[in-house]
């Protein structure tokens, strides 16, 4: 939070200089006040993004709302010169379970897992059960990355319209070359299963008979690892439609 707190010192003339807004007819981003007489324009945006996800996105732009929304409740006289969100705990908390959701619900239409680093929007600290649920969600977004995120592309781009049905045009679903869905299991049975096998004799001695079975069995993994990594454009999830950028 440190690193958020020095964005948020460096940036505080930023801050003032862009204001805030209430949405307005005609596309105009104004505040008015009861004569209809423009008080306030807004002259900027701030915008935040992360090289890695949306995740650390979600908490620099929960922070810098915060102070944004000290500002505002500040000129309409809400609050003190002196007072913040943070000090009345139940709006405070109503505050920091929106940006949570809000981040859980665009991570899920994203990644399909809930957002990475919750405890830090919520608690403003991490926790270790927010690391573990953190791990898990990781592996779950390499699994989806690979293995199923080509079809969830392919339904985006149809509903979308970027992808125009044509019924002159061979179908792109047909099946040519490798299949993740049929492929993978595959696969993974082998090389889950050559190394059972190659634990097993290397453990019941070093006989010729033994060694020839481990060899055997190291040589089959060996295989199919090449085999995957030469591959492995055909074997992850692709999208078909329109294929990628």
């Amino acid at each position: 939070m440190c690193r958020l707190t020095f964005i948020t010192v460096v940036g505080a003339q930023t801050l003032t200089t862009y204001n805030f807004c209430m949405i307005r007819s005609q596309r105009i981003l104004k505040k008015m006040d009861t004569e209809e007489k423009i008080i306030l324009e807004q002259r900027g945006v701030i915008r935040s993004n992360c090289i890695d996800c949306l995740d650390r996105t979600n908490v620099t732009q929960s922070y810098l709302a915060g102070k944004s929304l000290d500002s505002q409740l500040q000129r309409l006289g809400a609050l003190s010169s002196n007072e913040c969100i943070s000090m009345f705990t139940e709006d405070f908390e109503i505050f920091k379970i929106m940006w949570m959701e809000q981040g859980d619900e665009i991570s899920l239409e994203y990644s399909g897992t809930h957002a990475l680093k919750r405890d830090l929007v919520r608690y403003g600290k991490q926790t270790m059960t927010g690391l573990v649920k953190d791990g898990m969600s990781a592996i779950s977004r390499y699994f989806l990355n690979n293995f199923q995120d080509g079809i969830r592309q392919d339904a985006a781009d149809l509903i979308s319209g970027r992808y125009s049905v044509n019924r002159d045009s061979p179908s792109p679903f047909q099946n040519n070359g490798f299949d993740s869905l049929s492929y993978l299991p595959v696969a993974s049975a082998l090389l889950i299963g050559g190394l059972t096998v190659t634990t097993i004799t290397i453990n019941q001695g070093r006989n010729t008979n033994t060694i020839l079975s481990s060899a055997l069995c190291a040589g089959v993994i060996a295989g199919v690892m090449a085999l995957v990594k030469s591959n492995g454009r055909q074997i992850c999830s692709r999208p078909r439609l329109c294929g990628l950028l």
